[in-house]
């Protein structure tokens, strides 16, 4: 994935520009920056909060390399524009916030390694990440242990539900994805459907959720493939997906590459019918590598089209401070929120070593922000009170950074 990136994606922080974005890279932002300061980020400290100096420390760990680059670095990019809007606006309770990054290159032994690196060395104990699902797993047991408190933007697997107490995400539970999957492609008339999934925890949970809604509404998976990550070749597997003459294919990948090589791929083969897939087959990268073969294909995703105030300001503000426009529009608008969202608890708490009374801070949070309005968090730490569309890939002519390649169909049907 990483041998082909587009120009946009030359534009993104490499791991080394990432490791040290403290508090002074904030010092000069736009005054465009600075609209979005909370309330809570105002409040003078109480007596029981330390008078200090000191900037509020948190750690990211982010895919900065490897195969989920094309989203981990407009990712940080996100939480690094907010950092510089809360610093410009005065910080918290007069203190500016420090984020120091770690690349967790989408693989849990990465984050592991990030992780130590961030609590051990930094002291870190509010860790905003991981991008992917399989790195926070590799994390989060240790996290748990520690009372360190992770939250994620973007990882999705149902299993981080049960993670643990410390354990976070403005990411919408697969279990959704799975239900939203099922029930269109079940309304569009797929009966019989084969599959070819990435061996990540990420796209076999998008996939086990979409074939239990699928089959539970009396469908049938006909033919089911797995590819590891560094296959760049499809052509067998799918050659035995469409040999079994199915209504419909669902993709379920990890990286931007693969989905768009097995979507031109599948074309060349010379299937016609409907695919399926989700949030990174839409990626531009994806979408790039596809071309036309890419056309009509219909993906689950969280809703694009930011329209809250909050989000209208970070698409503008974004675009603004890093040259490109946003590329996955939702996710980095959740990773932007993290960061207001640890402005936060940190304004209530006064303290980023106090996990626990951070923990608690987001259990009772109720917030409106880039992704949405009336968002919280449930006992399991998962969020709660947003939820996916359907959208459909649109002809290579139509394509452009208005639109990222797609339209909104609206909210997944019900049979």
């Amino acid at each position: 994935m990483a041998e082909q990136p587009t120009t946009a994606m030359a534009e993104q922080p490499t791991a080394a520009m990432a490791e040290q974005p403290t508090a002074a890279m904030a010092e000069q932002p736009t005054a465009a920056m600075a609209e979005q300061p909370t309330a809570a980020m105002a409040e003078q400290p109480t007596a029981a909060m330390a008078m200090t100096d000191e900037p509020f420390r948190i750690g990211a760990m982010d895919a900065l390399t490897g195969p989920a680059e094309t989203y981990g670095n407009p990712i940080i990019q996100a939480k690094l524009l907010a950092v510089e809007e809360i610093n410009a606006a005065g910080g918290i309770n007069g203190r500016m916030l420090e984020l120091i990054a770690e690349d967790s290159k989408c693989a849990a032994l990465d984050a592991i390694t990030a992780y130590n690196k961030l609590t051990d060395v930094d002291g870190v104990k509010i860790i905003l990440g991981t991008t992917c699902s399989g790195a926070m797993l590799g994390a989060a047991p240790l996290a748990e242990a520690e009372g360190v408190v992770m939250l994620s933007a973007s990882a999705t697997s149902p299993d981080i539900a049960m993670a643990g107490d410390y354990i976070f995400r403005t990411a919408i539970n697969d279990n959704q994805l799975g239900i939203d999957t099922g029930n269109t492609m079940t309304v569009d008339g797929i009966h019989h459907l084969a599959t070819i999934t990435e061996s990540t925890d990420y796209a076999e949970g998008a996939r086990r959720t979409s074939v239990a809604r699928f089959e539970e509404l009396g469908n049938q998976v006909v033919a089911s493939e797995n590819y590891s990550s560094d296959i760049t070749d499809f052509r067998s597997q799918l050659t035995k997906l469409i040999n079994a003459e199915p209504d419909g294919i669902y993709l379920a990948a990890q990286q931007e590459f693969s989905a768009g090589t097995i979507l031109k791929q599948l074309r060349e083969l010379g299937y016609e019918g409907p695919v399926y897939a989700e949030t990174v087959a839409t990626g531009p990268v994806a979408l790039q590598i596809a071309g036309e073969a890419a056309t009509g294909m219909k993906a689950i995703i969280p809703n694009p089209e930011l329209t809250t105030p909050e989000g209208v300001a970070f698409l503008t503000n974004f675009e603004a401070r890093w040259g490109n426009v946003a590329t996955i529009p939702w996710f980095q608008a959740s990773a932007y929120d993290d960061v207001y969202i640890a402005a936060e608890c940190l304004a209530r708490t006064g303290d980023d070593q106090d996990t626990d009374g951070f923990r608690d801070c987001l259990y009772g949070l109720t917030r409106s922000g880039a992704i949405g309005d009336n968002y919280s968090f449930d006992a399991n730490g998962d969020l709660t009170g947003l939820g996916n569309v359907v959208v459909q890939v649109l002809p290579v002519s139509e394509r452009n950074d208005d639109n990222l390649g797609y339209v909104s169909l609206g909210e997944a049907p019900t049979p």
